[in-house]
């Protein structure tokens, strides 16, 4: 076997076309929630009341 950079870049991009976007989208979900859920953490953190 070769180690041809252009095979494999060829090979690697027949592959990724075959799998489609599901990791990217996946890890695109996952950060989203996480940033939303920090965001709302952030926001709403002002708001509890001091009953010192």
């Amino acid at each position: 076997m070769e180690h041809n950079p252009a095979a494999w870049l060829t090979e690697a991009a027949r592959a990724a076309e075959q799998q489609g976007a599901g990791n990217l989208l996946r890890v695109v979900l996952i950060v989203m929630v996480v940033g939303c859920v920090l965001t709302a953490w952030f926001l709403l953190r002002g708001y509890r009341r001091k009953d010192d």
